[in-house]
């Protein structure tokens, strides 16, 4: 998971870097995009180095609150037109993976507390 995050990290940082940011409201929701999609990666790893089950959990929403974020601000890029649609629905796609994974994993985790 650690990984597939991490790889998934740099396919939204190469998107980003794609966009035309000439205006205004591209370039914040960018930056949103940005910040939720990379701490998807930073909270698995903090839940890897958590002390106890109910900090890997916490983490692991964590990441799935930010996996959320990044579907909506995915969504706006793709919805106004400044965004590829392929490009941001091949990235909605992977989030939605992810999301899915996080989602199962917490719901696991807490059946076993």
């Amino acid at each position: 998971m650690k990984h597939r995050a991490y790889f998934y990290a740099i396919d939204v940082i190469m998107f980003v870097d794609g966009l035309n940011k000439r205006d205004f409201s591209t370039e914040v929701i960018s930056k949103q995009l940005l910040r939720s999609a990379t701490s998807i990666g930073a909270n698995i790893v903090e839940a890897q180095a958590g002390a106890s089950r109910k900090d890997f959990a916490n983490f692991f929403s964590y990441a799935l609150k930010s996996a959320n974020e990044t579907k909506f601000w995915l969504g706006l890029l793709r919805d106004t037109k400044k965004a590829e649609k392929e490009k941001a629905e091949k990235i909605l796609k992977e989030t939605q993976e992810i999301a899915n994974i996080l989602g199962s994993s917490i719901i696991t985790l807490r059946k076993k507390s």
